[in-house]
């Protein structure tokens, strides 16, 4: 169901670049504009005719997870971008911040669902729930995965 990912991905089990390297403290909710709940973020997707994009992310510990919430996720052109036409949902795997029970067995069956192998895979789907394809860490900033996202829209 969801396309072949990039090669550039962290596992669960070990990661290329260490999340020392990350500044920002733990932290339970999402980040800002996220979602945690599956449903809700269907819901609001349907409701409003917006794209699904779901982040399976390790966000305290995958370093290429870091550095798609740095060079990307946390632009103001995806922001913006995102205001309009995608509803955010965060599926996190942290190593180091604890979250609640719901959420973390709700992440670990959408990553068994949709046969999640690696960190950060951004799986999108339509405001119907049809999944349109799935993206990961690429360089070129936010205007290269916005290109991205217009592809999967288009089909």
């Amino acid at each position: 169901m969801v396309a072949a990912l990039v090669a550039v991905s962290c596992s669960k089990k070990e990661d290329p670049v260490t999340a020392t390297e990350s500044t920002q403290a733990p932290s339970v909710a999402a980040k800002s504009g996220w979602l945690t709940s599956y449903d809700q973020a269907q819901k609001e997707a349907q409701a409003n005719h917006k794209l699904l994009l779901m982040d399976f992310t390790g966000s305290d510990w995958c370093g290429w997870c870091i550095m798609l919430d740095k060079e990307i996720f946390s632009k103001p052109e995806f922001k913006e971008y995102a205001s309009k036409n995608l509803v955010l949902l965060e599926l996190d795997f942290p190593r180091g911040k604890k979250m609640p029970a719901e959420i973390t067995a709700q992440n670990e069956r959408l990553l068994m669902k949709y046969g999640i192998q690696g960190f950060p895979t951004v799986v999108v789907f339509n405001s119907e729930g049809k999944p349109l394809g799935a993206l990961g860490y690429q360089a070129g900033g936010p205007q290269a995965f916005i290109a991205q996202l217009e592809k999967l829209r288009k089909g």
